[in-house]
């Protein structure tokens, strides 16, 4: 056995052991990583009102407490406002109930000639097997939510603090960072720390633009049909759908729906057709245009940004991945060598004209129709001189 066998074999488990090593402690902290990525990019979200507080001669700590209390106070007022307006409107559903299931009663019967009765349809639903299995299983999963929460309630407050300590300590961070890197890359860091900073602050007018058109949309729509709470439902739809990734859409259309069944079942079909055909105009047409103004990237490269975070990360990947890609188009694009464009037709659109490429490159003596360029032994006279 050659005398080196041993030592590679040796080194061969050791870096599969550590490889293995690694890949198990990746898995472990991906939750924790997940929750530092979006404490970064909330801490890039604040950091100009922290800024501009901090230059005014505020600490920055206080600063950054002050930015959160502000959104948490407006968050937390909003939730209790559309709290109790929700309870009002499930007390009133609630007590018209057997009204309403009354009037569907009748039409059932009207229109397919069938004999149901009330009381009938009441016992049915008590006494069948799918109410029970599901009282069972609610029963059974209560645990399961509680932990859920918490779980989540957690994890809010782990992205809460990062983010308090990534913004208030914003300076010494970048110190900190720039300390262990040659002056050339500090200039680098701090320059692609900057964009980052304007592509996220870009990202969020732009949903906070989306959120507001969103909004004055639906607003119209449920004071047409006459849904009572309408400014209300309309800040639930514009904030939840343009916020919440992936399933926002359908958080904020299911409580507007509801509502409006509660005034004509046929509303609710409105306001499901309406919400439909918006998110299909927002996804296509205004999101990309309105994307591509504030974080300056192309609508197919922003929409196609949000897919890949989708299917790389889930509903946190898809809502980081449009600034992310922003800033390293940015901070990328100073890097990228450009040159002058050739003042060619088909640069505009347009088709040159036939073999003008080609003729601009052939000799003027051939650019003439039927001319032909004689060679020198063809022409009388030389091939005598030369042989002589």
């Amino acid at each position: 056995m050659p005398g080196w066998l041993p030592r590679a074999m040796v080194l061969a488990l050791a870096l599969y052991a550590c490889f293995q090593l690694g890949s198990w402690a990746f898995d472990q902290l991906i939750g924790l990583l997940i929750n530092v990525l979006i404490a970064f990019f909330l801490a890039l979200a604040i950091e100009p009102a922290v800024s501009r507080m901090a230059s005014r001669g505020m600490r920055r700590g206080l600063a950054t407490f002050l930015v959160f209390l502000g959104v948490l106070a407006a968050a937390a007022g909003f939730v209790v406002l559309l709290g109790s307006m929700l309870a009002g409107q499930i007390l009133d559903m609630v007590e018209d109930l057997p009204a309403y299931l009354d009037s569907v009663i009748n039409w059932v019967n009207q229109t397919f000639r069938t004999d149901l009765s009330r009381v009938d349809v009441q016992d049915s639903l008590l006494h069948s097997d799918w109410l029970q299995r599901y009282v069972q299983n609610s029963a059974t999963g209560v645990l399961d939510v509680s932990t859920t929460v918490l779980g989540g309630l957690f994890r809010l407050l782990t992205i809460f603090l990062f983010s308090f300590y990534f913004a208030a300590d914003g300076p010494r961070l970048r110190r900190t960072l720039c300390s262990v890197l040659p002056p050339a890359h500090q200039a680098e860091v701090l320059r692609a720390w900057e964009i980052a900073v304007d592509k996220t602050g870009g990202y969020l007018y732009s949903r906070g633009l989306m959120a507001l058109i969103s909004g004055v949309a639906h607003y119209v729509l449920l004071l047409i049909l006459g849904v009572p709470y309408a400014p209300a439902l309309a800040v639930w739809v514009g904030l939840v759908s343009q916020f919440i990734p992936t399933i926002g859409t359908y958080l904020a259309g299911a409580l507007p729906m509801l509502i409006a069944f509660t005034v004509n079942p046929w509303y609710a079909l409105w306001v499901l057709g309406f919400v439909v055909v918006y998110q299909q105009f927002e996804n296509y047409v205004l999101q990309p245009k309105l994307t591509s103004k504030t974080v300056d990237i192309h609508p197919a490269v922003a929409f196609g940004s949000v897919v890949a975070g989708t299917a790389l990360m889930g509903a946190v990947g898809a809502l980081i991945a449009i600034p992310a890609i922003a800033t390293l188009q940015a901070f990328l694009g100073a890097y990228v060598k450009r040159y002058a464009v050739t003042d060619d037709p088909r640069m505009h659109g347009r088709r040159g004209s036939r073999g003008g490429p080609v003729r601009a490159r052939m000799p003027k003596a051939l650019r003439k129709p039927g001319a032909v360029r004689k060679r020198p032994q063809d022409t009388p006279g030389e091939g005598s001189k030369a042989h002589g």
